[in-house]
């Protein structure tokens, strides 16, 4: 029953993030006034600030997570860490993406190393060492320890990308406020809202689903280590 009750909400949870992104994308498109300064190429703002917001999420669950299992060295903690690394780096994987996209039609350029961009590539790289890391530790308990202090110290490049637009001069506008290089709108903030929610109830379902697959991986592991056994003996 219980494993029945766990499907549902797990479908649930998919249906309901699939409902949430069509009423942001239709909100994207159909809601959202045309911006005055860029054009209907700053559309992607929605989807590029959503992107980023998930990414910094992933990683501060990360985060935490870590603390968890230095804390109490349990397998949990650790299967949250890394699924959430994993759904992280692919929403920030987008918000890089989705960035340089802008970028061209805004400042003529799809990369310029200005402090935001520096960081948030020094960030992608310095995550996707730690799916390597794991990758390259051979025991498990060892592997989650040191997973933990990485994805722990990993995590100083979450404020120093948020707060990057605030401490050093930079092109790169502040979304709160818009800046000079973007008018921001009432129902610019609507859908903005309404996408992060969509962007984060993704996360949650795709984080549902990597770390149920990782419990599944240990239950093979689990079985095939007492098959071993059985035919040794």
């Amino acid at each position: 029953m219980r494993g029945s009750d766990n499907y549902l909400a797990q479908h649930l949870l998919t249906v309901g993030s699939g409902l949430v992104m069509l009423v942001a994308l239709g909100m994207v498109f159909l809601y959202a006034p045309r911006e005055a300064v860029m054009g209907d190429v700053q559309r992607i703002f929605y989807f590029h600030v959503a992107s980023a917001w998930v990414g910094f999420f992933g990683f501060f669950v990360t985060f935490l997570a870590g603390v968890g299992y230095l804390l109490s060295g349990q397998r949990r903690w650790d299967v949250l860490a890394l699924s959430s690394v994993e759904v992280g780096v692919t929403f920030i994987t987008m918000t890089v993406v989705t960035g340089s996209l802008w970028a061209k039609p805004a400042w003529g350029t799809y990369w310029t190393w200005e402090p935001r961009l520096t960081i948030s590539a020094v960030q992608l790289l310095i995550y996707v060492a730690y799916l390597m890391l794991r990758g390259s530790v051979e025991g498990r308990e060892q592997r989650a320890r040191f997973s933990s202090v990485y994805g722990i110290v990993a995590f100083v490049t979450v404020p120093l990308s948020w707060f990057a637009i605030r401490w050093w001069r930079t092109i790169h506008p502040d979304i709160l406020t818009g800046g000079d290089q973007m008018a921001i709108a009432p129902r610019m903030i609507h859908t903005l809202l309404v996408s992060i929610g969509a962007f984060t109830l993704l996360y949650a379902a795709l984080l549902s689903l990597r770390m149920k697959l990782e419990w599944t991986s240990d239950e093979l592991i689990r079985m095939r280590l007492k098959l071993e056994r059985r035919s040794r003996g």
